[in-house]
């Protein structure tokens, strides 16, 4: 399924152990990135479905791509009203750079191993080592297990917060 929420979850748990280092946003538009050539091609029943931004030279497109447009809106948002939901126009470029770099590779690395038609290495090799190399339940039970992880700490982190706020 493109625009899979499965790969959000490790990037909740990067985003909850270092906040002020990684994008969550960014990791998430990277992942959105990958994804809508893999749309395209289902809705235009292409095969394979997952082509070139599969790849780690494709993945490294992806991270440019979000962050130019994080700039691009970022710079758009100095001249005219955006709304700034999560915080986003707050958000250093290395944020934007590591949240996006940690989506799109961690996007090729769990993608290659469930999905048939990627070449991870393309150009250079059409082989996938890591198809089928942990069962599909063990990948999405650390995926839903690394959401879970994240709504914990960071769950943790606000009552810590409000704990010092009370006093």
């Amino acid at each position: 399924m493109p625009i899979t929420p499965f790969h959000f979850g490790p990037g909740a748990a990067l985003h909850a152990v270092a906040p002020k280092q990684v994008s969550f946003l960014a990791f998430c538009a990277a992942n959105v990135v990958i994804d809508l050539e893999s749309l395209y091609n289902l809705v235009s029943h292409q095969y394979p479905v997952h082509e070139f931004l599969h790849t780690y030279v494709g993945a490294t497109l992806a991270v440019v791509v979000t962050v130019l447009l994080f700039l691009g809106a970022r710079g758009l948002a100095s001249r005219v009203w955006l709304p700034n939901w999560f915080k986003w126009q707050e958000l250093m470029p290395v944020q934007v750079v590591i949240g996006a770099a940690a989506g799109a590779y961690s996007h090729i690395v769990l993608d290659s191993l469930m999905h048939r038609d990627i070449a991870p290495l393309a150009p250079f090799s059409q082989s996938n080592v890591l198809l089928g190399a942990i069962p599909l339940s063990a990948l999405h039970w650390f995926c839903v297990g690394s959401a879970g992880v994240a709504l914990l700490l960071l769950g943790v982190r606000r009552l810590a917060r409000s704990g010092n706020n009370v006093r």
